[in-house]
Protein backbone atom coordinates (compact mmCIF):
# COMPACT_ATOMS: atom_id res chain seq x y z
CA UNK A 1 0.00 0.00 0.00
CA UNK A 2 3.19 2.21 -0.42
CA UNK A 3 1.66 3.92 -3.65
CA UNK A 4 -1.45 6.08 -2.72
CA UNK A 5 -4.71 4.67 -4.48
CA UNK A 6 -5.64 6.39 -7.72
CA UNK A 7 -9.30 6.17 -9.29
CA UNK A 8 -10.82 7.58 -12.70
CA UNK A 9 -13.57 9.05 -12.29
CA UNK A 10 -16.00 10.92 -15.31
CA UNK A 11 -14.44 14.17 -14.85
CA UNK A 12 -10.90 13.22 -13.87
CA UNK A 13 -8.40 11.22 -11.62
CA UNK A 14 -8.37 11.57 -8.01
CA UNK A 15 -5.70 10.53 -5.87
CA UNK A 16 -6.33 10.00 -2.30
CA UNK A 17 -4.51 8.21 0.72
CA UNK A 18 -4.12 5.24 2.67
CA UNK A 19 -5.61 5.30 5.74
CA UNK A 20 -6.36 2.54 8.66
CA UNK A 21 -6.23 -0.10 5.55
CA UNK A 22 -8.76 2.00 3.66
CA UNK A 23 -8.71 4.61 0.86
CA UNK A 24 -9.84 7.54 1.59
CA UNK A 25 -10.58 10.26 -0.73
CA UNK A 26 -12.02 14.04 -0.03
CA UNK A 27 -13.62 16.86 -1.86
CA UNK A 28 -14.34 15.39 -4.87
CA UNK A 29 -16.77 18.08 -6.59
CA UNK A 30 -19.94 16.40 -7.77
CA UNK A 31 -20.82 20.21 -8.62
CA UNK A 32 -19.87 23.31 -9.75
CA UNK A 33 -19.24 26.26 -6.90
CA UNK A 34 -23.04 27.81 -6.43
CA UNK A 35 -21.42 31.39 -5.89
CA UNK A 36 -21.40 34.55 -8.88
CA UNK A 37 -24.22 33.81 -11.15
CA UNK A 38 -24.67 30.41 -10.12
CA UNK A 39 -25.57 31.45 -6.73
CA UNK A 40 -28.96 30.27 -5.36
CA UNK A 41 -29.60 28.25 -8.96
CA UNK A 42 -29.99 24.51 -9.08
CA UNK A 43 -26.69 22.81 -8.61
CA UNK A 44 -24.73 23.09 -12.59
CA UNK A 45 -22.07 20.05 -13.44
CA UNK A 46 -18.84 19.75 -12.12
CA UNK A 47 -15.63 20.91 -14.30
CA UNK A 48 -13.62 18.06 -15.66
CA UNK A 49 -9.70 18.62 -14.92
CA UNK A 50 -6.24 17.18 -16.44
CA UNK A 51 -4.10 15.41 -14.81
CA UNK A 52 -4.34 14.19 -11.62
CA UNK A 53 -6.17 15.81 -8.75
CA UNK A 54 -5.59 15.39 -5.02
CA UNK A 55 -8.50 14.20 -2.81
CA UNK A 56 -6.74 14.61 0.22
CA UNK A 57 -8.31 17.44 2.28
CA UNK A 58 -12.47 18.33 3.02
CA UNK A 59 -14.06 20.76 1.03
CA UNK A 60 -14.69 24.09 2.46
CA UNK A 61 -17.24 24.24 4.62
CA UNK A 62 -20.62 25.81 3.54
CA UNK A 63 -21.82 28.56 5.16
CA UNK A 64 -23.69 27.32 8.58
CA UNK A 65 -26.27 29.65 10.30
CA UNK A 66 -25.11 27.96 14.47
CA UNK A 67 -24.18 30.26 17.16
CA UNK A 68 -20.54 29.15 16.13
CA UNK A 69 -17.89 30.71 14.59
CA UNK A 70 -16.38 28.97 12.02
CA UNK A 71 -14.12 30.73 9.26
CA UNK A 72 -14.99 30.92 5.82
CA UNK A 73 -13.07 28.48 3.96
CA UNK A 74 -13.46 29.30 0.39
CA UNK A 75 -16.22 28.39 -1.82
CA UNK A 76 -16.01 24.76 -3.53
CA UNK A 77 -18.73 23.45 -0.97
CA UNK A 78 -20.24 20.98 -3.62
CA UNK A 79 -18.08 18.44 -2.50
CA UNK A 80 -17.76 14.70 -1.53
CA UNK A 81 -16.08 12.22 0.15
CA UNK A 82 -15.15 8.14 -0.37
CA UNK A 83 -14.09 5.68 2.00
CA UNK A 84 -13.62 2.56 0.39
CA UNK A 85 -12.18 -0.84 1.49
CA UNK A 86 -11.00 -1.21 -1.76
CA UNK A 87 -10.48 1.07 -4.76
CA UNK A 88 -10.12 -2.45 -6.89
CA UNK A 89 -13.25 -4.03 -5.46
CA UNK A 90 -16.67 -4.83 -6.88
CA UNK A 91 -20.02 -5.02 -6.16
CA UNK A 92 -19.47 -3.66 -2.43
CA UNK A 93 -22.40 -1.98 -0.61
CA UNK A 94 -22.80 1.78 -0.48
CA UNK A 95 -23.75 4.32 2.11
CA UNK A 96 -24.71 8.01 1.32
CA UNK A 97 -24.74 10.02 4.16
CA UNK A 98 -26.33 13.53 4.53
CA UNK A 99 -25.06 15.13 7.32
CA UNK A 100 -27.43 17.87 7.85
CA UNK A 101 -28.34 19.20 10.96
CA UNK A 102 -31.35 22.21 11.05
CA UNK A 103 -31.18 22.57 7.36
CA UNK A 104 -28.32 25.24 9.19
CA UNK A 105 -25.28 23.33 9.18
CA UNK A 106 -23.53 20.82 6.65
CA UNK A 107 -20.18 19.38 7.71
CA UNK A 108 -19.29 16.19 6.34
CA UNK A 109 -15.59 16.87 7.56
CA UNK A 110 -17.27 16.22 11.22
CA UNK A 111 -15.32 13.11 12.50
CA UNK A 112 -18.22 11.53 14.26
CA UNK A 113 -18.39 10.77 10.03
CA UNK A 114 -15.36 9.03 10.14
CA UNK A 115 -15.87 5.98 7.58
CA UNK A 116 -13.40 3.76 9.21
CA UNK A 117 -15.22 0.98 11.03
CA UNK A 118 -17.69 0.96 8.36
CA UNK A 119 -14.91 0.54 5.33
CA UNK A 120 -13.56 -2.04 7.52
CA UNK A 121 -16.80 -4.21 7.77
CA UNK A 122 -16.81 -3.79 3.67
CA UNK A 123 -19.05 -0.87 3.12
CA UNK A 124 -17.88 1.78 0.60
CA UNK A 125 -18.89 5.21 2.50
CA UNK A 126 -19.63 8.43 1.41
CA UNK A 127 -19.89 11.59 2.98
CA UNK A 128 -21.46 15.08 0.83
CA UNK A 129 -21.62 18.61 1.54
CA UNK A 130 -24.70 20.30 0.29
CA UNK A 131 -26.40 24.18 0.89
CA UNK A 132 -28.47 24.64 3.89
CA UNK A 133 -29.70 27.92 5.56
CA UNK A 134 -30.19 30.75 3.43
CA UNK A 135 -28.10 29.48 0.45
CA UNK A 136 -30.13 26.12 0.11
CA UNK A 137 -33.54 26.82 1.48
CA UNK A 138 -34.50 30.59 1.49
CA UNK A 139 -38.17 30.54 -0.71
CA UNK A 140 -36.62 33.26 -3.31
CA UNK A 141 -38.89 33.86 -5.85
CA UNK A 142 -36.33 33.94 -8.74
CA UNK A 143 -34.60 30.52 -8.19
CA UNK A 144 -35.57 26.61 -7.84
CA UNK A 145 -36.81 26.07 -4.06
CA UNK A 146 -35.06 23.48 -1.99
CA UNK A 147 -31.69 23.63 -3.21
CA UNK A 148 -30.23 21.95 -0.97
CA UNK A 149 -31.81 18.86 -2.06
CA UNK A 150 -31.31 19.60 -5.42
CA UNK A 151 -27.49 19.33 -4.49
CA UNK A 152 -28.04 15.91 -2.81
CA UNK A 153 -29.57 14.44 -5.48
CA UNK A 154 -26.35 15.99 -7.82
CA UNK A 155 -24.42 13.89 -4.79
CA UNK A 156 -26.26 11.10 -5.78
CA UNK A 157 -26.21 11.18 -9.41
CA UNK A 158 -22.18 11.22 -8.96
CA UNK A 159 -22.32 8.42 -7.16
CA UNK A 160 -24.41 6.38 -9.91
CA UNK A 161 -21.66 7.64 -12.03
CA UNK A 162 -18.49 6.64 -10.63
CA UNK A 163 -18.70 4.77 -7.50
CA UNK A 164 -18.44 1.46 -8.93
CA UNK A 165 -14.82 3.28 -9.90
CA UNK A 166 -13.96 3.06 -6.35
CA UNK A 167 -15.61 -0.68 -5.46
CA UNK A 168 -18.92 0.20 -5.22
CA UNK A 169 -21.71 -1.29 -6.38
CA UNK A 170 -24.40 1.65 -8.29
CA UNK A 171 -27.64 -0.64 -7.73
CA UNK A 172 -26.84 -1.46 -3.79
CA UNK A 173 -26.70 2.40 -2.81
CA UNK A 174 -28.16 3.28 0.78
CA UNK A 175 -28.67 6.53 1.18
CA UNK A 176 -28.55 7.63 5.11
CA UNK A 177 -29.35 11.10 7.27
CA UNK A 178 -29.81 11.82 11.01
CA UNK A 179 -32.16 15.21 12.09
CA UNK A 180 -32.61 17.11 9.42
CA UNK A 181 -30.56 14.87 7.67
CA UNK A 182 -33.05 11.87 8.21
CA UNK A 183 -35.99 14.54 6.98
CA UNK A 184 -33.45 15.12 3.37
CA UNK A 185 -33.81 11.25 3.24
CA UNK A 186 -37.65 11.31 3.78
CA UNK A 187 -38.12 13.72 1.51
CA UNK A 188 -35.78 12.02 -1.43
CA UNK A 189 -38.49 9.15 -0.76
CA UNK A 190 -40.85 11.54 -2.15
CA UNK A 191 -39.10 13.33 -5.42
CA UNK A 192 -39.48 12.12 -8.82
CA UNK A 193 -36.10 13.32 -9.44
CA UNK A 194 -34.43 10.99 -6.88
CA UNK A 195 -35.94 7.83 -7.89
CA UNK A 196 -33.26 5.23 -9.07
CA UNK A 197 -30.15 6.77 -7.43
CA UNK A 198 -30.68 4.40 -4.11
CA UNK A 199 -32.49 1.32 -3.19
CA UNK A 200 -32.35 1.29 0.48
CA UNK A 201 -32.65 4.24 3.26
CA UNK A 202 -31.34 4.89 6.66
CA UNK A 203 -33.28 7.51 8.34
CA UNK A 204 -32.40 8.65 12.27
CA UNK A 205 -34.99 10.89 14.34
CA UNK A 206 -36.92 12.09 11.25
CA UNK A 207 -38.32 15.81 11.86
CA UNK A 208 -41.48 17.17 10.84
CA UNK A 209 -39.88 20.53 8.99
CA UNK A 210 -41.82 21.26 5.83
CA UNK A 211 -43.26 25.12 5.56
CA UNK A 212 -46.13 26.30 3.06
CA UNK A 213 -45.54 28.39 0.48
CA UNK A 214 -47.30 30.71 1.99
CA UNK A 215 -45.39 30.64 4.96
CA UNK A 216 -42.25 30.19 3.07
CA UNK A 217 -42.72 33.38 1.13
CA UNK A 218 -43.55 35.30 4.19
CA UNK A 219 -40.70 34.26 6.51
CA UNK A 220 -38.20 34.97 3.55
CA UNK A 221 -39.80 37.95 2.93
CA UNK A 222 -39.26 38.97 6.79
CA UNK A 223 -35.39 37.77 6.08
CA UNK A 224 -35.17 39.65 3.45
CA UNK A 225 -36.53 43.25 4.52
CA UNK A 226 -34.27 42.15 7.84
CA UNK A 227 -31.15 42.64 5.35
CA UNK A 228 -32.31 45.73 3.55
CA UNK A 229 -33.58 43.81 0.60
CA UNK A 230 -36.34 45.20 -1.51
CA UNK A 231 -37.21 41.94 -2.46
CA UNK A 232 -37.20 38.15 -1.48
CA UNK A 233 -35.21 37.33 -4.94
CA UNK A 234 -31.56 36.00 -5.57
CA UNK A 235 -30.85 39.01 -7.42
CA UNK A 236 -31.09 40.95 -4.75
CA UNK A 237 -29.42 38.74 -1.85
CA UNK A 238 -26.67 37.58 -4.33
CA UNK A 239 -24.21 40.27 -3.61
CA UNK A 240 -24.46 40.20 0.35
CA UNK A 241 -21.06 37.73 1.50
CA UNK A 242 -22.65 34.08 2.04
CA UNK A 243 -21.28 34.24 5.55
CA UNK A 244 -22.81 37.60 6.21
CA UNK A 245 -26.48 36.29 5.19
CA UNK A 246 -25.50 33.21 7.83
CA UNK A 247 -24.33 34.90 10.63
CA UNK A 248 -28.27 37.18 9.99
CA UNK A 249 -30.11 34.12 9.40
CA UNK A 250 -28.54 32.78 13.03
CA UNK A 251 -29.89 36.11 14.52
CA UNK A 252 -32.72 35.66 12.42
CA UNK A 253 -33.98 32.29 14.15
CA UNK A 254 -33.01 33.28 17.74
CA UNK A 255 -35.75 36.00 17.52
CA UNK A 256 -38.85 33.44 15.88
CA UNK A 257 -40.65 33.54 18.95
CA UNK A 258 -41.45 36.94 18.27
CA UNK A 259 -43.65 36.02 15.44
CA UNK A 260 -45.42 33.45 17.25
CA UNK A 261 -48.64 35.11 16.74
CA UNK A 262 -48.49 34.90 12.81
CA UNK A 263 -45.81 32.02 12.34
CA UNK A 264 -47.41 29.86 14.59
CA UNK A 265 -45.61 26.05 15.08
CA UNK A 266 -42.93 27.41 12.98
CA UNK A 267 -41.97 29.37 15.78
CA UNK A 268 -41.05 26.58 18.08
CA UNK A 269 -38.57 25.21 16.03
CA UNK A 270 -35.25 27.34 15.66
CA UNK A 271 -35.62 27.08 11.92
CA UNK A 272 -37.04 29.60 10.26
CA UNK A 273 -35.85 28.60 6.74
CA UNK A 274 -36.92 24.75 5.87
CA UNK A 275 -37.58 22.91 3.10
CA UNK A 276 -40.78 23.77 1.46
CA UNK A 277 -43.68 21.93 -0.38
CA UNK A 278 -43.48 23.76 -3.80
CA UNK A 279 -45.45 20.80 -5.61
CA UNK A 280 -42.46 20.70 -7.79
CA UNK A 281 -39.00 20.11 -6.51
CA UNK A 282 -40.67 18.66 -3.02
CA UNK A 283 -44.47 17.70 -4.33
CA UNK A 284 -46.23 16.95 -1.03
CA UNK A 285 -44.59 15.62 2.37
CA UNK A 286 -43.49 11.42 2.60
CA UNK A 287 -46.58 10.65 5.29
CA UNK A 288 -49.38 11.40 3.19
CA UNK A 289 -47.09 10.62 -0.20
CA UNK A 290 -46.33 7.30 0.78
CA UNK A 291 -49.73 5.95 2.40
CA UNK A 292 -51.76 7.02 -0.68
CA UNK A 293 -49.59 5.07 -2.96
CA UNK A 294 -48.02 8.36 -4.73
CA UNK A 295 -44.50 6.89 -4.36
CA UNK A 296 -43.57 3.68 -3.79
CA UNK A 297 -41.84 2.10 -0.50
CA UNK A 298 -38.48 0.68 0.26
CA UNK A 299 -36.50 -0.90 2.61
CA UNK A 300 -36.11 1.61 5.60
CA UNK A 301 -34.11 1.28 8.63
CA UNK A 302 -35.95 4.14 10.73
CA UNK A 303 -35.76 5.58 14.39
CA UNK A 304 -35.45 7.88 16.95
CA UNK A 305 -34.01 7.89 20.63
CA UNK A 306 -35.95 8.02 24.02
CA UNK A 307 -35.58 11.21 25.01
CA UNK A 308 -34.62 13.37 22.05
CA UNK A 309 -35.77 16.62 23.05
CA UNK A 310 -33.87 16.09 26.38
CA UNK A 311 -30.11 17.76 24.51
CA UNK A 312 -32.00 20.63 23.44
CA UNK A 313 -33.40 22.07 27.01
CA UNK A 314 -29.64 20.94 28.70
CA UNK A 315 -27.29 23.11 26.04
CA UNK A 316 -29.59 25.54 26.25
CA UNK A 317 -30.27 26.09 30.04
CA UNK A 318 -33.76 25.60 30.15
CA UNK A 319 -33.56 22.01 31.60
CA UNK A 320 -35.30 21.86 35.17
CA UNK A 321 -37.32 25.21 34.60
CA UNK A 322 -40.12 24.73 32.65
CA UNK A 323 -43.34 25.92 34.16
CA UNK A 324 -47.22 24.86 33.88
CA UNK A 325 -47.25 28.12 31.27
CA UNK A 326 -44.47 26.65 29.03
CA UNK A 327 -46.45 23.47 28.84
CA UNK A 328 -49.33 24.75 28.29
CA UNK A 329 -47.75 27.09 25.10
CA UNK A 330 -46.04 23.74 24.22
CA UNK A 331 -49.17 21.64 23.64
CA UNK A 332 -51.36 24.15 22.30
CA UNK A 333 -48.63 24.48 19.44
CA UNK A 334 -47.58 21.08 18.99
CA UNK A 335 -50.14 19.00 20.04
CA UNK A 336 -52.10 17.17 17.03
CA UNK A 337 -55.06 19.35 16.78
CA UNK A 338 -58.12 19.98 17.87
CA UNK A 339 -58.29 17.67 21.16
CA UNK A 340 -54.03 16.55 21.17
CA UNK A 341 -53.34 18.69 24.29
CA UNK A 342 -56.40 17.63 26.14
CA UNK A 343 -55.22 13.83 25.02
CA UNK A 344 -51.52 14.28 26.32
CA UNK A 345 -53.02 15.36 30.04
CA UNK A 346 -55.25 12.62 29.91
CA UNK A 347 -52.56 10.13 28.72
CA UNK A 348 -50.10 11.23 30.94
CA UNK A 349 -51.78 11.96 34.34
CA UNK A 350 -49.17 12.38 36.70
CA UNK A 351 -46.80 14.55 34.19
CA UNK A 352 -45.58 17.66 35.80
CA UNK A 353 -44.83 20.85 33.39
CA UNK A 354 -40.97 19.57 32.56
CA UNK A 355 -42.32 15.92 31.57
CA UNK A 356 -45.44 17.14 29.05
CA UNK A 357 -43.06 19.96 27.49
CA UNK A 358 -40.23 17.31 26.67
CA UNK A 359 -42.83 14.74 25.77
CA UNK A 360 -44.68 16.46 23.45
CA UNK A 361 -41.60 18.39 21.38
CA UNK A 362 -39.73 14.59 21.57
CA UNK A 363 -42.79 14.05 19.84
CA UNK A 364 -43.89 16.44 17.79
CA UNK A 365 -40.63 16.81 16.09
CA UNK A 366 -39.50 13.69 15.74
CA UNK A 367 -40.57 10.84 17.33
CA UNK A 368 -44.02 10.51 16.03
CA UNK A 369 -42.48 11.60 12.37
CA UNK A 370 -40.11 8.85 12.21
CA UNK A 371 -42.43 5.93 13.72
CA UNK A 372 -44.81 7.30 11.44
CA UNK A 373 -42.46 7.40 8.61
CA UNK A 374 -42.00 3.55 9.41
CA UNK A 375 -46.17 2.99 9.01
CA UNK A 376 -46.09 4.79 5.57
CA UNK A 377 -43.25 3.04 4.38
CA UNK A 378 -44.55 -0.32 5.00
CA UNK A 379 -48.27 0.57 3.58
CA UNK A 380 -46.79 1.37 0.33
CA UNK A 381 -45.21 -1.79 0.14
CA UNK A 382 -41.88 -1.52 1.85
CA UNK A 383 -40.00 -2.65 4.67
CA UNK A 384 -40.01 -1.15 7.65
CA UNK A 385 -37.53 -2.05 10.69
CA UNK A 386 -38.04 0.69 13.39
CA UNK A 387 -35.75 1.31 16.30
CA UNK A 388 -36.26 3.31 19.96
CA UNK A 389 -32.39 4.16 21.83
CA UNK A 390 -33.06 3.72 25.22
CA UNK A 391 -29.68 3.23 26.26
CA UNK A 392 -28.58 6.80 28.54
CA UNK A 393 -25.86 8.75 27.57
CA UNK A 394 -23.01 8.50 30.51
CA UNK A 395 -21.59 11.87 29.95
CA UNK A 396 -22.68 14.75 32.68
CA UNK A 397 -24.19 12.18 34.85
CA UNK A 398 -26.69 11.17 32.83
CA UNK A 399 -28.82 13.83 32.45
CA UNK A 400 -28.71 13.91 28.98
CA UNK A 401 -30.87 10.32 28.76
CA UNK A 402 -31.52 8.43 25.57
CA UNK A 403 -30.73 12.01 23.67
CA UNK A 404 -31.14 13.19 20.37
CA UNK A 405 -27.79 12.34 18.27
CA UNK A 406 -26.71 10.03 20.55
CA UNK A 407 -27.04 6.31 18.14
CA UNK A 408 -24.70 8.34 15.43
CA UNK A 409 -21.28 7.52 16.88
CA UNK A 410 -22.46 5.14 17.93
CA UNK A 411 -23.29 3.53 14.52
CA UNK A 412 -20.56 4.85 13.05
CA UNK A 413 -18.04 3.90 15.89
CA UNK A 414 -16.97 7.47 16.10
CA UNK A 415 -17.11 7.04 20.15
CA UNK A 416 -13.89 9.25 20.46
CA UNK A 417 -15.07 11.96 18.01
CA UNK A 418 -15.78 15.20 19.64
CA UNK A 419 -19.28 14.73 19.95
CA UNK A 420 -18.95 11.19 20.69
CA UNK A 421 -16.79 12.13 23.82
CA UNK A 422 -19.25 14.73 24.79
CA UNK A 423 -22.56 12.33 24.81
CA UNK A 424 -20.34 9.28 26.30
CA UNK A 425 -17.24 10.50 27.93
CA UNK A 426 -13.97 10.11 27.19
CA UNK A 427 -13.46 6.16 28.32
CA UNK A 428 -16.49 4.36 26.58
CA UNK A 429 -17.71 1.83 28.77
CA UNK A 430 -17.61 -1.47 28.12
CA UNK A 431 -21.96 -1.15 27.40
CA UNK A 432 -21.36 1.50 24.86
CA UNK A 433 -18.73 -0.75 22.89
CA UNK A 434 -21.11 -3.34 22.83
CA UNK A 435 -23.83 -1.41 21.85
CA UNK A 436 -22.09 0.51 19.26
CA UNK A 437 -20.92 -2.80 17.85
CA UNK A 438 -24.86 -3.86 17.49
CA UNK A 439 -26.32 -0.57 16.06
CA UNK A 440 -22.90 -0.76 13.65
CA UNK A 441 -23.45 -4.43 12.83
CA UNK A 442 -27.37 -3.19 12.05
CA UNK A 443 -26.25 -0.42 9.26
CA UNK A 444 -24.16 -3.26 7.68
CA UNK A 445 -26.35 -5.86 7.75
CA UNK A 446 -29.65 -3.55 6.50
CA UNK A 447 -26.96 -2.01 3.63
CA UNK A 448 -25.43 -5.31 2.43
CA UNK A 449 -28.82 -7.10 2.33
CA UNK A 450 -31.86 -4.93 3.19
CA UNK A 451 -32.35 -6.95 6.67
CA UNK A 452 -31.50 -5.01 9.71
CA UNK A 453 -31.60 -8.20 11.79
CA UNK A 454 -34.75 -7.77 13.93
CA UNK A 455 -38.38 -8.22 13.35
CA UNK A 456 -39.71 -5.69 10.20
CA UNK A 457 -42.21 -3.48 11.54
CA UNK A 458 -45.87 -3.97 10.53
CA UNK A 459 -49.75 -2.63 10.89
CA UNK A 460 -51.10 -3.92 14.00
CA UNK A 461 -47.64 -5.61 15.49
CA UNK A 462 -45.64 -2.39 15.74
CA UNK A 463 -42.76 -4.00 16.82
CA UNK A 464 -39.54 -2.02 17.40
CA UNK A 465 -36.13 -3.22 18.29
CA UNK A 466 -35.07 -1.49 21.24
CA UNK A 467 -31.53 -0.69 21.79
CA UNK A 468 -29.98 -0.94 25.44
CA UNK A 469 -27.80 -2.48 27.17
CA UNK A 470 -29.93 -5.62 26.37
CA UNK A 471 -31.57 -4.64 23.59
CA UNK A 472 -35.00 -6.22 23.01
CA UNK A 473 -37.65 -6.62 20.09
CA UNK A 474 -40.81 -5.21 21.49
CA UNK A 475 -44.14 -3.51 20.71
CA UNK A 476 -43.53 0.28 19.85
CA UNK A 477 -42.66 1.70 23.60
CA UNK A 478 -44.44 5.04 22.68
CA UNK A 479 -47.97 3.85 22.37
CA UNK A 480 -49.52 6.37 24.00
CA UNK A 481 -47.82 9.34 22.03
CA UNK A 482 -49.06 6.74 19.22
CA UNK A 483 -52.57 6.79 19.78
CA UNK A 484 -52.40 10.48 20.06
CA UNK A 485 -51.32 11.23 16.54
CA UNK A 486 -53.31 8.44 15.29
CA UNK A 487 -54.94 9.92 11.70
CA UNK A 488 -52.80 13.02 11.99
CA UNK A 489 -49.49 13.06 9.62
CA UNK A 490 -46.88 15.61 10.63
CA UNK A 491 -48.36 18.49 8.95
CA UNK A 492 -46.61 21.59 6.74
CA UNK A 493 -46.21 24.40 9.09
CA UNK A 494 -48.56 27.44 7.67
CA UNK A 495 -49.65 30.93 8.44
CA UNK A 496 -51.64 30.96 11.98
Amino acid sequence: MSEQPKVRTTEGVVQGRWRQGHAVFRGIPYAQSPVGALRFAAPAPPHRWEGTRQAVEFGPVVPLSLPITVPPQGTDWLTLNVGTPDPGAAGLPVLVWIPVGGYLSAASSDPMYDPAALAEAGVVVVTINCRVGAEGFAFLDDVPPNRGFLDQIAALEWVQRNIAAFGGDPGRVTVGGVSAGAGSVAALLTMKSARGLFRRAIAHSVPGLHSTPALARQVTAAFADRLGSAAPTAEALRDIDPWHLAAELTSFNAGLHTHRESWGRLTETGTALCPVVDGEVLPETPWPALTGARTSGTELLVGHTRDEFRYFSVMSGRYGTFTEEDAHAALELLAPQPDGARAYRAAFPQAGPEELVETVYSDALFRMPSQKLAEANAAAGGTSYLFELCWVAPALGGILGACHSLDVPLAFGTLDSPVGTQLIGEEPTPEAVALSRELQEAWVRFVTTGDAGWSAHRPGGHLTRVLDTESKTLPYPEQASRQIWEGHSPAPFDLS
